[in-house]
This record gives structure tokens, C-alpha cells and sequence, in this order.
């Protein structure tokens, strides 16, 4: 393998930029994933949320806004929508009334069950092993990580 710096009309080639790589691989990621949502209701950003929530109810939308990388803006009409599909209440903290919980209805929690086979389909049309997949999301969260700090 050859240690020479890239030249200049290399660097900018699309095909050789990580920031298109991620972009277009998520933009199929998202195609992907909208018949198996379109048949929950669901927006990704939605599921997402619902994922979230699936390991920890009762988290409060600060805390949501956070484990999902969203600002209060973009979180609070999706919230919104959850809520009035009746998957999940918010609810004022008790201890604080300054922070607002976020907990799933049965309806919410039923849905989990139904979302359950998503997984094994993109697995599927990934063409690659559960371990595969696991190696690849940690490598992104730790680029993810690395750009954020």
C-alpha cells in the first residue's frame, strides 16, 4: 500500500468522502426501515424515540432529547404525536416540576412486541452477522463520539 498523500483532485472525489458514505448509507438505512414503520405507525425518528423509552420508561425528554442527539425543538412535536397516538403520557416529575417524564401507555408497550421483528429484517438485508452489525455501530458511535467532542 502506498504511503503518498492523496493529491488534491483524489481528496475531493465524492466516492471518497466518509461524510457521503454515512449520508447515503443512512438515507438507505431509512428507506429500508419505512414499510416495516409505515405498518406501526411510525416515523424513524418516532421508532427511535420508542426505542429509547422501550429501555428506560420513565426517562424525562431532557434526558431523551440527549440519549437521541435531538434539541427540544424537533423532540417536543414528535413527543406530541406519541402521545396522541397513545403509546406514551407526559407527565410532570414529582419531585421537580420543572422536568417532564415520559412514560409508555400499554399501548406503547405492546407495540415493542410488533417492533421485534424489524431487527432480524435489516440484519437480513444487510447481509450480515449479528456480531457484523454490533462491530459496525460501535465503529460509527465511536466516529460519532469522536466528531461531537
Amino acid at each position: 500500500m502506498s504511503s503518498a498523500r492523496p493529491s488534491a483532485d483524489d481528496l475531493l472525489k465524492l466516492d471518497h468522502q466518509l461524510c457521503f458514505a454515512l449520508y447515503s448509507a443512512s438515507l438507505a438505512m431509512t428507506k429500508l426501515y419505512k414499510p416495516w414503520l409505515d405498518e406501526l405507525g411510525l416515523t424513524y425518528p418516532q421508532y427511535i424515540a420508542m426505542l429509547a423509552l422501550w429501555e428506560e420508561d420513565g426517562m424525562t425528554v431532557s434526558a431523551l432529547g440527549e440519549r437521541l442527539h435531538l434539541d427540544s425543538g424537533t423532540l417536543t412535536p414528535l413527543l406530541k404525536r406519541l402521545e396522541a397516538a397513545e403509546y406514551l403520557v407526559r407527565l410532570r416529575d414529582v419531585d421537580d416540576e420543572r422536568r417532564v417524564r415520559i412514560r409508555l401507555t400499554p399501548a406503547g408497550r405492546r407495540l415493542r412486541t410488533r417492533a421485534a421483528r424489524i431487527p432480524p429484517c435489516v440484519l437480513d438485508a444487510a447481509q450480515c452477522s449479528v456480531s457484523e452489525a454490533l462491530a459496525l455501530t460501535r465503529e460509527v458511535r465511536a466516529l460519532r463520539d469522536r466528531l461531537s467532542a
